[in-house]
């Protein structure tokens, strides 16, 4: 009689299950191009990102989808073209098509070293996405990573928003941008990679401590776990998910506040936003500006505060100026916005606070 299979390892289990529910949620895809919907995975290399495109590998034919893969080359360290080779022949031999090694220039971006190396990598998975018709990329950020994410956001004082850290799902573009294993441990993506015969890379930006979120990693999140038990990683990134649900009902009361404030000129009435609670009324101003052609990067809380005081604490004081080239003023009961003028150009130079 021939043997049974060998059971499949719980690890491997975990990450197939939390790809196929990712996938099944998305439907049957929506992307560019036509036929079989095609999900990309963003993979570096690593334990994370390696366990998720053998996982979707595995479980995209079975849901009628087509698994590529994309692998960054940041530039960032001798030998990085090499390593991103090595993945996508990996791929290719797993099965995963398309496969892409793509280079970017992270120098000369905005902000620090990982904010540049983000901003390099999502322009260049968007632009593949693009390029191949995709319905859908799936990152390999795990409940680890969630949990520091949380507590990044907590250390630089951010608000609800930041405080939900990454979504399992955000459309844009046409494409779905899927983080399948949020509720999966790193432990678990290392150990599924062993059980399957993976060599993933050990980068060693992962551990450099002039990063903050490693500083995170190795010292803050082991601190709290030693104080309060191995149980506060799961809460915070349960933390995060239940922020996430709020904030999806506090924005539907935003953009209805916002659409019920617009006036034909453009302009916003303010009694319709003085009637609203302070949370909704918030978001509804900070939406507005987004609209305006404010830069979210330099939208700071000062920003709202400032027309929040044009609309309930008016004592006739002059215009907001805010990053972009923007002006809002208060002529009677409306807010009036204007694109360019020295005071936008100044507050553009301020930044945020």
């Amino acid at each position: 009689m021939p043997g049974r299979p060998a059971p499949l390892a719980p690890s491997v289990a975990a990450v197939r299950a939390a790809a196929r529910r990712a996938l099944s949620g998305v439907g049957s895809g929506g992307g560019a191009g036509a036929g079989t919907p095609l999900v990309l995975v963003a993979c570096s290399g690593g334990a994370d990102s390696m366990a998720l495109a053998a996982a979707a590998a595995f479980v995209a034919p079975r849901l009628g989808w087509r698994a590529g893969l994309i692998t960054v080359d940041h530039r960032l360290q001798p030998g990085s073209a090499a390593q991103a080779e090595k993945v996508a022949v990996w791929a290719r031999g797993a099965g995963l098509d398309p496969v892409e090694a793509v280079g970017v220039e992270v120098a000369g971006r905005r902000g620090g070293p990982e904010a540049a190396a983000r901003q390099a990598r999502y322009a260049a998975l968007a632009a593949a996405a693009a390029r191949r018709g995709a319905a859908a990329v799936a990152l390999g950020h795990t409940r680890d990573d969630q949990a520091e994410t949380v507590l990044l956001a907590l250390g630089r004082g951010a608000g609800p928003r930041g405080l939900a850290a990454m979504p399992a799902r955000r459309d844009t573009g046409g494409v779905a941008w899927v983080r399948p294993l949020l509720a999966v441990t790193r432990q678990q993506t290392a150990q599924a990679c062993r059980a399957l015969g993976l060599d993933p890379w050990p980068d060693p930006h992962n551990v450099d401590p002039s990063y903050a979120r490693v500083r995170v990693r190795m010292g803050a999140l082991p601190a709290l776990v030693e104080a309060l038990g191995v149980r506060v990683v799961d809460n915070l990134a349960r933390t995060a998910t239940q922020l996430a649900r709020d904030n999806a009902t506090l924005d539907a009361l935003a953009t209805a506040a916002l659409d019920a404030a617009r006036t034909p000129d453009g302009a916003l009435a303010v009694v319709a936003l003085a009637d609203q609670p302070e949370a909704v009324r918030g978001r509804a101003l900070h939406a507005w500006l987004r609209e305006l052609g404010v830069p979210g990067s330099a939208l700071s809380h000062r920003h709202v505060a400032a027309l929040e005081a044009l609309v309930t604490g008016w004592r006739g004081q002059g215009p907001a100026s805010l990053p972009g080239g923007v002006t809002v003023r208060r002529r009677a009961s409306l807010l009036l916005a204007v694109r360019g003028g020295a005071a936008g150009r100044d507050a553009d130079r301020d930044g945020p606070a």
